[in-house]
């Protein structure tokens, strides 16, 4: 059977202001109304006799993750969570560990979650072509034809032809300089590092086990140390953390002599950065791409996109990035879009949220958005969706005032239980143990201002949980 791995883990720092920590790249509408997770996972499941996707992902990304494969009606998904990031060869591991519990003949597809692909039909012929060769054992990885001299991807050296399906691989390369990329074009015989693979499960493990023995041992301890908790398979935190970190091409596949690559033409785009966004998009006549309410006069080649909140005006520009989210705006020339993680980078030493959080903030329960925020107050914006509850909680620091906008809320307030309708309010004194819950068949919407000496998100303590948080 051919199991989907859909690799989850990453940050995409390069796409901040939009993407960051607690709602990276994969989990957004960048290119169309799916998200690139969703996008992955609808192409991974149009794919002839495929099973259900193990799905590799942050624990802090769990619910996105869930809900997205709900939304698109994808069932039976492994979710493992990675209690900490240690590349993708202990990711693809865990996978191959997972998919050989169910399947012994397991095959692996593994897709980062963050690709953008156009044509479809020649990705799927090429996994078709791919499968023989996984078959007699080979670990398969897909070449993308170059047509343009890129210096910010590795590049594969195709070798001798096997079958007609594809090549074996004659060597990895490392992301090359302009003059290098060019002959790369010229000569034909190269192609980009998708970071797509194809192989048979027991395979990958084999060689991981001769090429990368202290990962396989590792992984392999955190794996049966693995258990079940609701729709997921919490990997053990303890084992996991003394996993070597490296990546599956230099644990694995620049090491053994079985690496083969089908080249494959398929509009690919890893959308590392704004820049690539641009190129990988629709553009007007001036060359521009415009995404919400923007105005943009005598300005060319630029990617402008503006939150919901305001209007974006461009005049007498050229090759900008301009993201406007409701906390945050980026400019930048395009030739320095893969330099925006440096802002990543400087958010983090000054210790600022931005880089992590987005004002509105996504729970399994609903949503939240910082509305206001000043000395000793907060104001937030709830939404919870219809039969959904938060936790059973208390706050040392801060007491709370509830007004409902819309629908009604179930209010748990120490031993009383009572009803607060649209247009009403309550009050949460200072260390009462409080639950928020919407009986209705509608979402419940209120605005919660909160007032106290320390206002953070870490004033918490849980008592119930349904999601199962500590």
């Amino acid at each position: 059977m051919l199991i989907p791995v859909i690799l989850s883990g990453g940050s995409g720092a390069r796409l901040w202001p939009l993407s960051r920590k607690n709602l990276p790249k994969q989990f957004l509408p960048l290119a169309g109304d799916l998200t690139l997770f969703q996008q992955t996972s609808e192409r991974a499941r149009t794919l002839p006799n495929v099973a259900s996707p193990v799905v590799v992902c942050s624990e802090d990304h769990r619910f996105l993750v869930a809900e997205q494969l709900q939304v698109l009606g994808i069932t039976g998904a492994s979710i493992l969570l990675e209690p900490v990031a240690r590349n993708t060869a202990p990711a693809i591991a865990l996978a191959a560990m997972q998919a050989l519990s169910t399947d012994p003949d397991a095959t692996l597809l593994v897709l980062p979650a963050d690709h953008l692909i156009g044509d479809t039909g020649s990705f799927t012929d090429a996994v078709c072509k791919a499968l023989p060769l996984a078959a007699e054992g080979w670990l398969v990885t897909f070449g993308i034809r170059p047509d343009a001299p890129e210096t910010g991807f590795g590049y594969i050296r195709r070798g001798e032809s096997l079958s007609n399906n594809g090549y074996q691989v004659d060597a990895f390369v490392e992301k090359p300089d302009r003059a290098t990329a060019e002959t790369y074009l010229q000569t034909g015989a190269y192609d980009w590092n998708s970071g797509m693979f194809l192989f048979r499960a027991s395979r990958l493990l084999e060689e991981l086990a001769q090429q990368a023995p202290a990962i396989h041992s590792a992984v392999d301890a955190a794996f049966k140390g693995a258990h079940a908790d609701l729709d997921f398979v919490r990997i053990d935190k303890g084992a996991f953390a003394s996993v070597p970190e490296d990546s599956i091409d230099y644990a694995v596949m620049e090491r053994t002599r079985r690496a083969a690559v089908v080249p494959v033409s398929c509009e690919w785009s890893d959308i590392g950065s704004w820049a690539a966004l641009w190129a990988a998009s629709e553009h007007d006549g001036n060359g521009n791409r415009l995404e919400g309410d923007v105005l943009a006069l005598d300005s060319r080649n630029c990617y402008v996109r503006s939150s919901d909140r305001r209007m974006v005006a461009l005049l007498g520009v050229e090759d900008l990035i301009v993201v406007d989210t409701p906390d945050a705006v980026l400019v930048a020339s395009r030739d320095h879009a893969q330099d925006v993680k440096k802002l990543v980078e400087e958010l983090k030493a000054a210790n600022r949220s931005e880089h992590m959080f987005h004002r509105k903030v996504y729970r399994p329960w609903g949503s939240y958005d910082s509305i206001d925020m000043g000395e000793r107050f907060q104001v937030k914006r709830i939404t919870v969706k219809p039969g959904a509850s938060l936790s059973l909680q208390k706050h040392h620091h801060r007491a709370e005032h509830w007004i409902v906008v819309s629908g009604t809320a179930e209010v748990t307030r120490d031993d009383e239980i009572f009803l607060v309708s649209e247009n009403q309010s309550t009050y949460l004194p200072l260390g009462a143990v409080h639950r928020l819950r919407n009986p209705g068949k509608v979402s419940l919407e209120l605005i919660e201002v909160q007032s106290g000496s320390y206002l953070g998100e870490d004033d918490i303590v849980r008592f119930e949980d349904v999601y199962g948080r500590a």
